[in-house]
């Protein structure tokens, strides 16, 4: 990949969901579920650190290239997350901790590792696919404004 900034604040990304969640489950507030929704504001800081870098350096002007860089930015640290929350399930004991996690979020029933997880990527990608187009609004109009 040619931007390193993509890669730099996807890491980003996965480091503020992880401190974010540690820091949840230390104080005892994972079961929160009005808490775990402020985890999109971390996504939403990565991607507008690589528009906003894009815009900055004059790297990319075009609106599609932007709203890919910065969808891929938050896919890749949304993906990153899920890898880093897989080994923390495995670290606090597997589908036994996932009990708790699944009765504490939107999920019924009974389900493994692959479809929670899997669950929670493509809302991820959902998210950052949202997140980079509404960030992108913003930036149109500094493009435009700059043309003219």
């Amino acid at each position: 990949m040619k931007n390193k900034t993509v890669l730099q604040n996807a890491f980003l990304i996965f480091l503020g969901i992880g401190l974010f969640f540690l820091l949840m489950d230390f104080l005892g507030l994972a079961s929160k579920n009005y808490l775990r929704s402020l985890n999109a504001f971390i996504v939403l800081y990565g991607i507008h650190k690589t528009i906003k870098y894009n815009y900055d350096k004059g790297r990319k002007m075009d609106y599609f290239e932007n709203l890919f860089s910065g969808f891929i930015t938050g896919v890749l640290g949304v993906f990153l997350g899920i890898v880093g929350l897989i080994a923390f399930i495995y670290i606090k004991g597997g589908e036994s901790y996932l009990t708790t996690l699944s009765d504490t979020f939107f999920f019924v029933g009974k389900i493994n590792i692959i479809q929670y997880c899997g669950v929670l990527f493509f809302e991820g990608v959902a998210s950052s696919l949202i997140g980079a187009f509404v960030l992108m609004q913003f930036y149109g109009d500094v493009a435009i404004s700059q043309k003219y």
